[in-house]
């Protein structure tokens, strides 16, 4: 059996960096800033160092980093990082695997980067790139240099490596030419995809889905307004503008069935809905949701299908799911992976062997000095004349996350994705007014603002089963039998909508198993009573305890 880790986007950021030419004494982010962002950014460093440690209690030495190891790619942000992985290296002998994402560099030269800080009194600074370089985003081939021991070029130690280009790491032989739209502007960019064995007969696959395409009409493409942000790319940029590396997975998989290896895939993209399969039905309902567009074409998953690649593990979205997708093409695994920085912070344990690969997801619910900012907020809050914010009063890392959720409810979902009629509802009704909209029987005991129905639905949407900790079982109890009740039928208007925000809460509740299950091949079938994932008990005693 062979044993590793995943983690994704944990979006480092160093609190105790002092920016240049600036009166800041640190680099605290705001908690304004923090509640109207899908990731936090102060507690990144305590969650990432956490993480790290339930990967070195379970003993295990191989760690996937499925992209966003950064917060923006900042020079003092990579250098925290790189400093955490190798002290974690130095003394637990753990080794680091990452691929990019789009937080951790951009195009040729980076890009600027304009952010608020806070004084040790609370007051806000704006910090500007372009006054303070060190705080700009880096630019692709500087930021890959400095993260080379992260599997980017081979070590020693390590059994293979490869490119899709070959066996020569060098970057000038790791190129290619990407053009854009129209075809009027191009520039070599690096792809930074390699196949490592760091053990005996694991063979780590890492696609570098992180495509950077020039506008059409570019003229200086040293200008990072030339070029496309790849946040919304993912795997449908891989087709139109990496298209060489399908066959070099294709190759990768056949090579691992034909020498007996195990072949793990990690981009920091899924590659099929991660939502249950709701992906269609959440765009037509909410048609300004961000994560829903991020989603890739079927004509892209069935590209991946043909790889023969049974196992990828994907980031970027911050939601906890497992995704299967069989059909003529071929069959695959993807597993999303939450961020140690958004809700469900959470990372996976992986035992791989020829029949059955077990999975166990570890919660993040205690993270040493994960409120280190809390004073920091306190005096942001009474320099506005507020109270502090509720999160402050958390009492462990996990706490703060679902705190931080309400947050984005009420500061980012509603106001920018839902339909303005359906959040005028929620922001002033009550459960007991969506049941008689819906001519459902008023159930008293279920009387509460819908503003805590919508927390739940993204409890469920984000966490999956990790989610149902924080809703509680008499209330998930509740929503099952409501969505038995209130199927969308003749309904029209607000009623068929709200009818339509309960039905993606059935498909959210129902999904494939994703926090301790099996996957048996070579079938694909998941199982949510797996063997068990062989790990100290000791070690996980006091954190799932916690979490329940």
């Amino acid at each position: 059996m062979i044993r590793y880790a995943v983690i994704a986007d944990p979006h480092v950021h160093a609190c105790d960096w002092v920016p240049t030419g600036s009166p800041l004494t640190g680099a605290v982010r705001s908690f304004a800033d923090t509640a109207a962002s899908t990731r936090v950014f102060n507690e990144s460093v305590p969650a990432f160092r956490a993480a790290l440690q339930r990967v070195v209690d379970a003993g295990i030495k191989v760690v996937l980093l499925a992209g966003d190891l950064t917060d923006d790619g900042q020079r003092p942000n990579i250098d925290a990082a790189l400093a955490i992985i190798e002290e974690f290296h130095t003394r637990h002998g753990l080794r680091v695997f990452a691929t990019p994402g789009n937080h951790d560099f951009f195009a040729l030269e980076g890009r600027p980067q304009r952010k608020a800080f806070l004084l040790p009194n609370g007051d806000s600074v704006l910090l500007d790139s372009a006054d303070c370089p060190e705080a700009r985003t880096m630019g692709t081939a500087p930021a890959l240099e400095l993260c080379s021991l992260l599997g980017y070029q081979p070590q020693a130690g390590d059994l293979y490596w490869e490119s899709p280009f070959g066996t020569d790491p060098a970057w000038e032989r790791r190129s290619y030419r990407v053009t854009s739209p129209d075809g009027t502007a191009a520039c070599t960019m690096v792809d930074a995809s390699y196949l490592v064995e760091p053990v005996p007969g694991l063979w780590v696959l890492s696609i570098d889905a992180n495509v950077c395409v020039p506008r059409s009409g570019a003229v200086s493409l040293d200008d990072p307004g030339s070029f496309f942000d790849p946040t919304d790319g993912g795997w449908d940029a891989v087709m139109n503008h990496r298209a060489h590396l399908l066959p070099w997975m294709s190759d990768v998989a056949r090579r691992a069935r034909e020498q007996g290896k195990a072949l793990v895939a990690f981009s920091h993209y899924p590659v099929v809905d991660v939502f249950g399969g709701a992906d269609e039905r959440e765009r037509t309902l909410l048609t300004a949701s961000a994560l829903a567009r991020r989603l890739p074409s079927a004509r892209a998953t069935a590209a991946f299908a043909r790889t023969g690649v049974q196992l990828h593990f994907s980031g970027h979205l911050h939601v906890n799911d497992t995704a299967r997708h069989v059909s003529a093409h071929g069959g695959f695994i993807n597993i999303a992976v939450p961020s140690p920085v958004g809700y469900g912070a959470a990372l996976k344990l992986v035992t791989q062997s020829a029949a059955e690969i077990a999975v166990t997801t570890i919660p993040l619910v205690e993270a040493e000095g994960f409120d280190a900012a809390y004073i920091a907020y306190q005096n942001e809050a009474k320099q506005a004349g507020a109270l502090p914010p509720a999160a402050c009063r958390a009492a462990n890392h996990g706490q703060f996350m679902d705190r931080h959720l309400r947050e984005l409810v009420h500061n980012r979902y509603l106001p920018r994705e839902w339909p303005e009629e359906m959040a005028a509802f929620i922001r002033q009704g009550t459960m007991s007014d969506l049941l008689g909209l819906l001519n459902l029987a008023d159930e008293p005991e279920w009387d509460y603002p819908l503003t805590e129905f919508v927390q739940d639905w993204y409890r469920l949407r984000k966490a999956g089963e990790l989610g149902r900790r924080d809703v509680g079982r008499q209330r998930l109890s509740f929503y099952r039998r409501l969505c038995r009740l209130a199927a969308p039928g003749e309904r029209s208007g607000l009623a068929a909508s709200m009818a339509e925000v309960i039905a993606l809460l059935g498909i959210y509740i129902d999904r494939l198993p994703n926090e301790d299950y099996s996957i048996l091949l070579p079938s694909l079938a998941v199982s949510s009573s797996p063997h068990a994932v062989i790990t100290d008990e000791r070690s996980f005693a006091t954190q799932r305890a916690s979490a329940s």
